[in-house]
């Protein structure tokens, strides 16, 4: 059985963003039933409905983003969290892919979001506000268990890999669970 596409989503636009140094390190962990692509978000111009239309050809990055989506079994989000919520440019991603109205490229797609953060709340936040996005948007979204990583500088290494054994266990169950929930509810 070949692998499941998955789109990985970082939310955070940096470039040594901890979000993106724990996305490869849960990519690392996975198993050989998903395979993954990170889907850059950083270039989308900010959704607006006038761009849009009839008689209005949409812009092209956002073509190309919701035709890239449509490529994936499912997705797995990573976020930081920016004043209790998620980074506008990951909100702007969801708004682009969940338009125009009734072509939804995110419906149906099971999702899981791993929230990671340098304070010890680990993101709490924002997991908790892209979960609200993820039922409007008709994604399972897989419930347990959860994956807020707090502290998250102090958990890698000078090499950007894992340091702490404990995290990357919890991590290799988030990811091994986060497949089987794929496999039980991706669109056959």
């Amino acid at each position: 059985m070949p692998a499941k596409k998955i789109a990985v989503i970082v939310g955070s636009l940096r470039k040594d963003s901890l979000n993106r140094k724990f996305a490869h390190e849960v990519i690392a962990l996975a198993p050989p039933s998903l395979s993954f692509e990170i889907v850059e978000i950083g270039e989308l111009p900010l959704y607006n409905e006038d761009l849009e239309g009839k008689d209005i050809v949409a812009p092209q990055a956002w073509t190309h983003f919701r035709q890239r989506l449509q490529e994936f079994d499912g997705v797995l989000f990573f976020t930081p969290e920016y004043n209790r919520s998620v980074p506008a440019a990951l909100k702007n991603a969801i708004d682009v892919g969940s338009r125009p109205y009734g072509a939804s490229v995110w419906s149906g797609k099971p999702a899981a979001i791993v929230s990671v953060s340098p304070s010890a709340v680990g993101g709490f936040g924002a997991n908790h506000h892209l979960r609200q996005s993820m039922v409007f948007l008709d994604m399972p979204l897989l419930q347990q268990p959860e994956a807020y990583i707090g502290g998250a500088a102090n958990l890698l290494g000078p090499d950007g890999k894992l340091n702490n054994d404990s995290t990357k266990q919890f991590l290799k169950k988030f990811i091994d669970t986060y497949a089987t929930w794929v496999e039980t509810n991706a669109k056959k």
